[in-house]
């Protein structure tokens, strides 16, 4: 369980030095105007909002209050995997070593 909290963590911190190095250095509309002609970003998006999706739900699933999960899912569309790191790190150590707390949630029957 620790070692996954870890992972987690320097995927939290890979993101926000990705997402920092493209906001001081890249220029969005510029950048945009050249990619999305191109098959492979169409793809890349593609597949990038199929996972949040898939995140989504389950974090839509596992919370509590759906007023939490939606501002959960509004800051992963917004913020991408860093979001998704920390809030799968979260989960983990609230969970404290239990895998179905971590993945059930609300719904593992446990007190969360």
């Amino acid at each position: 369980m620790s070692r996954a909290i870890i992972v987690l963590v320097i995927g939290f911190f890979i993101m926000a030095a990705g997402i920092t190095y493209a906001m001081i250095w890249g220029d969005f509309f510029a950048e945009l105007e050249i990619m999305q002609g191109l098959p492979w970003f169409h793809l890349s998006m593609l597949d990038l909002y199929v996972g949040f999706l898939l995140f989504g739900g389950w974090v839509l699933f596992r919370e509590k209050s759906k007023g939490i999960a939606l501002v959960w899912l509004l800051l992963l569309l917004c913020l991408g995997n860093l979001l998704a790191c920390l809030y799968a790190a979260i989960a983990l150590s609230r969970s404290q070593g239990d895998w179905q707390v971590f993945w059930m949630g609300n719904h593992s029957g446990k007190s969360v």
